[in-house]
């Protein structure tokens, strides 16, 4: 058996315990002769794995209340595991959830740090830096390049340390282990999705599906 999270940019699998990241441009080249249990935001290629006999869409089996409208599965999946506190989810995008007493109150999104790197760019081509990461948070910046990383890194930060309040804040996705490195009350968990994941398809096995 193997659980797939799928992304726009990035594919992650997790197969005996062992996790594993492919780009989403070559997952069509991947074979898999084990049965795949998924979900999927990438629109480009939800055709190509309605054909795959072994590929079971888990979309339409996991529930979750909330008022949210729209909201992605890929979000649900790490706000269903988390009974209270601030969910976010790093990625493509950066999303933040909060969660009280197993009650979805809301959330809101953030462009992810190599979308912001994308905007810079945009407005000039003397704005156009990868942003530095190891900028300091609490001195202003002397350059151009840490200017933008300063900008990019401490709005994210003190936009999500706004939305937690006293929460324990839950972090997850390729940019998660970074951004919780800011929090006293950060957790870093890669595995958010595929515990969502796996929970749906145990309780699919005992009801015979």
């Amino acid at each position: 058996m193997i659980l797939c999270d799928i992304g726009n940019t990035n594919i992650h699998l997790l197969k005996d315990g062992k996790f594993a990241t492919e780009k989403s441009d070559n997952f069509l080249q991947l074979c898999f002769e084990d049965k795949v249990y998924y979900i999927c935001v990438n629109d480009a290629l939800h055709p190509a794995l309605k054909e795959r006999k072994n590929f079971i869409d888990l979309e339409n089996f996991i529930k979750f209340e909330t008022l949210y409208k729209g909201m992605g599965i890929d979000r649900i999946c790490v706000c269903k595991y988390i009974h209270d506190g601030v969910v976010v989810d790093a990625g493509s995008a950066i999303t933040v959830d909060i969660m009280s007493d197993g009650r979805h109150e809301g959330g809101f999104i953030l462009p992810g740090i190599k979308a912001y790197e994308k905007i810079y760019a945009l407005i000039s081509p003397r704005l156009d830096f990868e942003i530095n990461r190891s900028v300091l948070l609490d001195t202003l910046p002397a350059n151009t390049k840490d200017a933008v990383s300063f900008a990019v890194l401490k709005s994210v930060v003190l936009t999500i340390k706004n939305a937690a309040g006293g929460k324990k804040i839950y972090f997850t996705g390729g940019d998660g282990e970074y951004f919780s490195s800011f929090f006293k009350n950060g957790i870093f968990d890669k595995m958010l999705v595929f515990k969502t994941l796996l929970n749906t398809v145990e309780e699919l096995e005992k009801r015979g599906i």
